[in-house]
C-alpha cells in the first residue's frame, strides 16, 4: 500500500516561515516527480512546486523566491521550506508522488494558516 504522509503545517504570522515534510512508504521505486500542491478555501487545487528524481525544480510564480522544494531519494521524502509567508498562502497543502498520469498518489493534506 502506497502512502504519503505530510507534516509541519500550522499557524504562522505573515513574514514567518514553515517547513513541510512528506514521507512516502510502501513504494518499490522512487517517484519520477514529487511535488506540493495547495487548495485555498473556494479555489481549485493548484501547483506550488515540483521536483524530479534528478532534482529539477519547478515553482508557481506566486512562490518563486520564497519557497524551496527538496527531496531525498534514498529516504523517499520531499520537503517544502516556506519563507516570507503571506496570508494568501493560507491553504491545505498536499504532497504528491508521480510515476505517470495513470499512477499518481496524494497525501491527506496539512493545513497552513498565515494570519496575524
Amino acid at each position: 500500500q502506497v502512502q504519503l504522509v505530510e507534516s509541519g503545517g500550522g499557524l504562522v504570522q505573515p513574514g514567518g516561515s514553515l517547513r513541510l515534510s512528506c514521507a512516502a512508504s510502501g513504494i518499490i521505486f522512487r517517484f519520477s516527480v514529487m511535488g506540493w500542491y495547495r487548495q485555498a478555501p473556494g479555489k481549485q487545487r493548484g501547483l506550488v512546486a515540483t521536483i524530479t528524481s534528478r532534482s529539477i525544480t519547478n515553482y508557481a510564480d506566486s512562490v518563486k523566491g520564497r519557497f524551496t522544494i527538496s527531496r531525498d531519494n534514498a529516504k523517499n521524502t520531499v520537503d517544502l521550506e516556506m519563507n516570507s509567508l503571506k496570508p494568501e498562502d493560507t491553504a491545505v497543502y498536499y504532497c504528491n508522488g508521480h510515476y505517470s498520469p495513470q499512477s499518481t498518489f496524494w497525501g491527506q493534506g496539512t493545513q497552513v494558516t498565515v494570519s496575524s
